[in-house]
């Protein structure tokens, strides 16, 4: 129950946090360059592709892609722009 009231304080911040930088609000679960295994279940996204990250930002988006934190990517892909996306995948990616 703790974890999961934890989870969702932290959504509520990163969803209310505003910025030009569209990666900001992926930094708390993926780390400042993409480092991090997000809540130990993601992928590290500075080993993936750009094409990989802009693929399964916009499948979480339409809902094609995801695993275990499917609902939680579904949720904070929400708001992104198609811009937004490739700004992330740039920023990140190989």
């Amino acid at each position: 129950m703790k974890k999961l009231l934890s989870i969702g304080l932290l959504l509520g911040l990163m969803s209310t946090m505003a910025s030009a930088d569209a990666y900001t609000k992926c930094i708390a679960c993926h780390g400042a360059n993409g480092e991090k295994v997000a809540l130990g279940k993601s992928k590290v996204m500075k080993d993936m592709t750009k094409a990989e990250i802009e693929a399964s930002l916009l499948g979480y988006q339409n809902g094609t892609y995801g695993g275990p934190m499917k609902g939680l990517m579904t949720a904070q892909v929400k708001g992104l722009s198609a811009t937004d996306i490739k700004d992330i995948a740039n920023k990140i990616g190989k």
